[in-house]
């Protein structure tokens, strides 16, 4: 009698570390809806039969060769009678619990639990407005047709979006409010959305940011500091100014228009009177906006020197009487010889 319960004591305390011992290894865990998962035992034990359950029901039972599935599983669930591995077809929510195996020879009980996920699918973009005016705020919201539980990220370009100052991100993420719109925020924007099972990423989608003019810049023959320079020079004026769309630029000389528009005025042989204020205007249709720019020129006098008189050497003064003579007789001489 005594020998007999030491054996039953000793089976049970081998069939309890066996059953400790063995762990449930899921294929993939999270598993994704419509895929196939395999819950495989390690170590794998020689269980001459047994059973699996998802919470209290049961999936199938097999006794040596010989397995019967529940009706709820019908199709989608086998059993390797050599390894007790389970393996379920096309996934649903409904697969996600946790998962019993059960054997009484040897005794054994392991347990796993399981998330099913469905992926992300057809993520869009959506903004409040296209056109903004810079320092408006916007709003983008990030959509899918299906996933759960998803998690989003944007990004502006190849640089991820944050939540910093002017940038407020709610709902998971999935919305992002930009405070107020600087020039530079026109993206291209992308919304990036995932779940550990899947992801997906929208089509680009860009602002046209309306802003300036503003930043205005004015050189003369493309130097910033030049302003004087000597009549006959040739001087070309050259504007900037940061807007969007391109303000319209014009010029004007002592407060009054040129008829002259455009980035760059050329002025040709400048004099005196070409001395004064030139302003750069810039005018943007779509802000309403406008700017300008002044740079005052002194065109100078030329610094050519003047030419120096010839000398004459004075001792020659009292043979000049002579000399005139002598070219007198030498020109007569030179006509005899030509009527000759």
């Amino acid at each position: 009698m005594e020998r007999k319960q030491a054996a039953v004591l000793l089976l049970s305390i081998k069939g309890l570390l066996f059953s400790s011992a063995v762990r449930v290894l899921p294929s993939s865990n999270p598993a994704a809806v419509g895929d196939n998962l395999t819950l495989s035992l390690w170590p794998v034990g020689d269980l001459r039969g047994g059973s699996w359950a998802v919470g209290d029901t049961f999936i199938l039972t097999w006794l040596g060769d010989q397995q019967a599935v529940f009706p709820d599983h019908s199709g989608r669930a086998t059993v390797d009678v050599r390894t007790a591995a389970l393996t379920l077809r096309s996934l649903t929510l409904a697969d996600s619990g946790v998962y019993v195996v059960q054997s009484s020879d040897p005794p054994l009980r392991a347990n796993v639990s399981v998330t099913v996920l469905e992926p992300v699918s057809n993520v869009t973009l959506g903004a409040n407005q296209s056109h903004l005016l810079e320092s408006s705020p916007a709003l983008l919201t990030c959509f899918i047709s299906s996933g759960s539980s998803p998690s989003f990220r944007w990004f502006n370009g190849s640089s991820e979006v944050t939540a910093h100052q002017r940038v407020t991100l709610s709902h998971r993420n999935s919305t992002l409010a930009i405070l107020t719109v600087s020039r530079y925020d026109g993206g291209p924007f992308r919304c990036f959305a995932f779940n550990p099972v899947s992801n997906g990423t929208s089509d680009p989608f860009s602002f046209t940011v309306t802003y300036g003019p503003d930043n205005m810049a004015l050189t003369v023959n493309e130097q910033h500091a030049a302003t004087s320079f000597v009549s006959g020079s040739n001087l070309t004026l050259q504007c900037s100014a940061q807007s969007g769309p391109p303000a319209l630029l014009r010029w004007a000389f002592g407060g009054r228009f040129l008829n002259a528009t455009g980035p760059a005025l050329g002025l040709v042989h400048v004099n005196q009177d070409h001395s004064g204020p030139y302003s750069c205007l810039a005018f943007n249709n779509e802000t309403k906006r406008s700017s300008n720019i002044t740079k005052d020129i002194l065109i100078t006098k030329s610094h050519t020197p003047a030419l120096k008189p010839h000398t004459f050497p004075m001792w020659l003064l009292p043979m000049m009487p002579w000399l005139g003579f002598l070219l007198s007789a030498l020109g007569k001489r030179c006509d005899m010889i030509t009527n000759d």
